[in-house]
């Protein structure tokens, strides 16, 4: 390691969310780059690292460490006061002040700023405001190497010190474990290293009461909107290492601070956080609020129908007429039915009589693959739910705001359709309720066969389960699915039937392998080389489906293979890499968690902005189009044309998409899936699992492994519980 020490000519590049910098020392005119925040133009600095050679941009000197130091000759402050570093001060009023200063300016500036109105073009006003600025800069930079003892990285740091200011000193020293609470991005865990290091005792009541929030923090990302209170208790105890009797009386004192919410559900006492109890009880009562009855006769619907019927040229089924005369009559309906029962058809032609009553209608899935498939589907634009509720990009996840669309400006329809309710949780429910407006009606379409949401709650089966809402449920298979095995062993598997496997069917496989080296070549040759030219598609639109994150067919095993085999290493493509994980120009990837701030925009043919927005989401897909080495970024197109850009310390949001999660399936189709099988869990390898991934299908499912998995997951009707309080609140307010 080598030491140099120089002041800053200029900046090249600055990425202020992660620090990584790109600057020209006046000294030699040396570039240097790495973590250099805090920096400006004209400091001078005292640098650690090494001299290295970049192929593209040349010899450059790696930063490793850093630290500013005053500049001690009269010329070094007059350039650093020149730079625009201060505010009010250009080059001539920088030359004024050294002049009268020298190398005692900034000791005047920080403990005697009256003196600088002596120098004429500085008013009394002024010297104060240039003071007030050298302190604050001086604050935040001792604030940053403050938290950086503490282990916290310089990005975290950075929105700590903006949230607390110099509060950030006493915090740390008696309850770091506040940063869980008012912190977007810092959790328990966070917390607990922060607060070893800081010293706090192990039994804290902070720490406490921060390990159970966790906890149910923890149930939220399992499914759970709440948990039986001794469950809530059992997890605490593990987690903190700490007696039950502390940890019981944690959570009364969060109940008496109304953070977490005690209440009895079917007999069991239930302990929340706050504000998903007040989810479930605002959507209860939200949809009994806009559950109105409107009059229509029999003679006009089946006018409308009839006319609908012509222009359509088609008769609709009994159960489809009923649940266009229900849609009409109500003001909640619920849609239900699995693969071939004709939900799309109906839905045409419940928007098709809204129409001819001249009705402003609003389509809406919870992915954009969702929505952009209900527009293929119904000839009618469908948006994402968050983008049909305008996401506020400046809002945290479930705060106040983070939707433009709310109770104060509702969405201007009347008539509201919902499709993939089995994909909606308890959080993006709740924010809808807020947007419709009363006398609006809200139909909602969905599969309550499917896997239930990746967020918390259970939505769609507790509103079925409930009975509070008219619903009505498609049976009867059609004649142009009869004919599509797909469609009939969907529904044989989801009634616990026998499926033939020895079926030699045009669109639906099983092919026996028991070794799971042979699974995974038979996957890549399938998908690379057999079903494109069969369904006429991409490689990179099949898509393989596998039941875990874990062992021998793991996502992340069978991505990287995928990957190597259908985006191989290429001179021409860049690379980027983020921790163990390879991104590569062409890859396709998934974002993995809701970020409501990140940018995007769709641009033209001609590369203009034509529309621009916030907020990609967990199961986005896209496809990565641009890596820029320079300036370690990476570029992604989503579906809907929507183009992000990542820094690289943001890479950890996404990951690669050849092969998904069946959960993370949900929502999408494609016009192949291949779905290879091995044994697992019992809880996880069940029907609903294999019901759900089968339905993915457009053109060809194709299975892959031991027939006796398959059959073991047909036959097993387990499900994983999820704790909700939806379906009490509901019966709750029908008594």
């Amino acid at each position: 390691m080598e030491t140099i020490r120089g002041t800053i000519d200029h900046i090249i590049y600055k990425n202020e969310k992660n620090g990584f910098t790109v600057m020209q020392l006046v000294e030699n005119e040396t570039i240097c780059v790495g973590n250099l925040a805090m920096t400006e133009a004209g400091e001078t600095v005292e640098l650690t690292g090494e001299f290295t050679f970049h192929a593209t941009y040349g010899h450059q000197f790696k930063v490793e460490s850093f630290q500013t130091v005053e500049p001690e000759a009269g010329v070094d402050i007059e350039r650093y006061l020149a730079s625009g570093a201060i505010k009010g001060i250009g080059a001539a009023l920088a030359k004024k002040i050294v002049d009268r200063f020298g190398t005692d300016t900034f000791r005047v500036m920080e403990e005697e700023p009256e003196r600088l109105s002596e120098i004429k073009g500085i008013s009394d006003r002024m010297a104060m405001e240039i003071s007030d600025q050298i302190n604050r800069k001086r604050d935040y930079r001792r604030a940053i190497l403050f938290m950086q003892r503490f282990g916290i990285s310089l990005s975290l740091a950075t929105k700590i010190y903006t949230y607390y200011g110099e509060e950030i000193y006493e915090i740390l020293d008696t309850n770091p474990y506040r940063l869980a609470e008012d912190i977007a991005g810092v959790g328990f865990l966070t917390a607990d290293e922060i607060a070893v290091k800081a010293g706090i005792r192990r039994n804290s009541e902070f720490r406490i009461r921060c390990g159970i929030r966790h906890i149910l923090l923890q149930a939220a990302q399992e499914g759970h909107t709440c948990l039986p209170r001794e469950l809530a208790v059992e997890r605490s105890v593990e987690l903190l290492g700490t007696d039950q009797t502390g940890v019981e009386k944690g959570i009364m004192d969060l109940v008496l601070e109304r953070k977490l919410i005690l209440h009895e559900n079917e007999g069991k006492e239930m302990v929340w956080l706050s504000r998903y109890y007040y989810m479930e009880l605002r959507t209860a009562a939200l949809l009994k609020k806009l559950d109105l009855a409107i009059e229509e006769t029999d003679e006009d619907i089946a006018l409308d129908l009839s006319i609908i019927e012509r222009e359509l040229t088609m008769e609709l089924e009994e159960s489809q007429r009923e649940a266009v005369k229900n849609a009409v009559r109500h003001g909640v309906f619920i849609l239900t039915g699995g693969p071939g029962t004709g939900k799309t058809t109906t839905i045409n032609a419940i928007i098709r009589l809204f129409e001819r009553q001249h009705k402003t209608i609003f389509l809406a899935a919870p992915t954009g693959r969702a929505a952009k498939r209900m527009t293929e589907m119904t000839g009618t634009e469908a948006r994402t739910i968050h983008r049909m509720l305008e996401v506020n990009g400046g809002a945290e996840e479930g705060t106040v705001g983070m939707f433009e669309r709310n109770e104060s400006r509702p969405l201007e329809a009347d008539v509201i359709i919902v499709d993939e309710m089995s994909m909606v949780d308890i959080s993006l429910m709740s924010a809808l309720l807020k947007a419709v407006p009363i006398g609006a009606r809200l139909i909602l379409s969905g599969d309550a066969n499917q896997l239930p949401s990746v967020g918390p709650g259970s939505v769609l089966k507790d509103l079925i389960k409930s009975n509070a809402f008219v619903m009505t449920r498609l049976k009867t298979i059609f004649r142009q699915a009869e004919g599509s095995d797909i469609v009939q062993n969907a529904h044989a598997i989801n009634e616990g039937k026998d499926v033939d496997l020895e079926k030699k069917s045009k669109d639906f496989f099983f092919l026996k392998r028991y070794e799971v080296d042979d699974i995974i070549r038979l996957t890549v040759r399938l998908v690379r080389d057999e079903l494109p030219g069969f369904v006429g598609a991409s490689s990179m639109d099949i898509q393989v489906l596998t039941p875990t994150r874990k062992g021998l067919l793991a996502v992340g095993r069978l991505n990287t293979i995928l990957q190597s085999n259908l985006n191989p290493a290429d001179a021409k493509k860049n690379e980027i890499k983020q921790g163990e994980r390879l991104f590569r120009e062409g890859d396709k990837v998934m974002q993995n968690r809701n970020n409501y701030k990140r940018d995007w925009e769709i641009k033209s043919k001609y590369n203009y902005t034509i529309e621009a927005g916030s907020g990609i989401f967990n199961g986005d897909l896209g496809v990565i189009r641009r890596i820029d080495l320079y300036n370690r970024t990476v570029t992604v197109e989503f579906d809907e044309e929507r183009i992000s850009t990542y820094e690289e310390k943001e890479l950890e949001e996404l990951e690669l998409a050849y092969a998904l999660t069946i959960h993370k399936s949900q929502g999408s189709e494609y016009p192949a899936v291949v779905i290879p099988l091995i044994k697992g869990s019992r809880l996880l390898m069940n029907r609903n699992l294999l019901y759900t991934a089968v339905t993915r299908a457009r053109k060809c499912v194709c299975l892959m492994g031991d027939e006796k998995v398959f059959h073991e997951m047909k036959d097993n009707t387990l499900e994983q519980e999820r704790f909700s309080g939806l379906l009490s609140r509901l019966l709750e307010m029908e008594n």
